[in-house]
């Protein structure tokens, strides 16, 4: 994959703020990819992250919209082309995540998930998608789903059923693309604890860490090298990969391990 120069383009949105999808970009850069950084509302951050990128050597922009809505969407993949010639990877990292007890969630809290995660994710998967189904190359869709949508926690019964929607999307995709162009590939991440908040009590933190397998925290360039892979290896689609230190396959309160009969107590 490349445009004319042979440079790769990677279009990563919600990669503005200082989270995973701006781990994946500098990734991306760093792997020799032209990276174009949607953002939303973080034009500062996205800014200085196309800053950095380019006095580290990269080719790097910043494009702004709400991927909820399918003229900004088109807007966003229309910029890009313009700019780079091409898209060869695409990564969906844009997202919202609102907790709120189940009695006070409305209609438009669900709204607003599956505006934002399940539709802005669709839209860009559908016109980016397209685009690379007319390239010779074709290219690789990544998005981002989330481990607990299997083992979901109380707290956001707004948020896991948007997330739940893009493993289903993904599959979709992955056969309707491959239909357009066999060399289209869509493949989903679901992260585990790679980014906790600032202010997450230390009890919680500590029950994230033991409810992996690995007994650690993850971090956003673990996602970011899982990405790297799913677009290097043109061998796999349609699959969503779990990046979160087994996290998923844990049994709740199962022991840590099973003792030798010998061992003492």
């Amino acid at each position: 994959m490349g445009n004319s120069s042979g440079q790769r383009v990677a279009l990563v949105t919600g990669g503005g703020k200082r989270r995973v999808g701006n781990a994946v970009a500098r990734r991306l850069a760093q792997r020799g990819c032209a990276v174009a950084l949607h953002y939303h509302h973080s034009a500062g951050e996205a800014n200085q992250t196309v800053a950095e990128l380019r006095a580290a050597g990269a080719t790097a922009r910043a494009f702004q919209a709400d991927v909820s809505q399918e003229d900004d969407v088109a807007r966003l993949a229309r910029q890009t082309l313009d700019a780079f010639g091409r898209i060869d990877v695409l990564v969906t990292a844009a997202a919202i995540w609102e907790p709120k007890p189940l009695e006070i969630i409305t209609a438009e809290d669900v709204r607003r998930h599956f505006d934002v995660n399940a539709l802005g994710t669709f839209l860009c998967c559908q016109k980016v998608g397209l685009v690379m189904a007319g390239q010779n190359e074709g290219g690789a869709i990544v998005t981002m789903g989330d481990w607990a949508t299997v083992r979901p926690y109380a707290g956001y019964a707004a948020y896991f059923p948007s997330k739940g929607a893009v493993e289903a999307m993904t599959r979709c995709l992955a056969v309707e693309l491959a239909e357009r162009n066999p060399r289209v590939r869509v493949n989903c991440i679901l992260p585990g604890p790679v980014l906790l908040p600032d202010d997450l009590p230390p009890a919680e933190r500590d029950e994230s860490i033991a409810g992996t397998l690995v007994r650690r925290l993850g971090t956003p360039e673990h996602v970011a090298d899982a990405v790297v892979f799913l677009v290097e290896n043109d061998f796999v689609t349609g699959v969503c990969l779990p990046v979160d230190g087994g996290r998923t396959i844990r049994p709740t309160g199962a022991p840590r391990g099973i003792r030798p009969p010998d061992a003492p107590p």
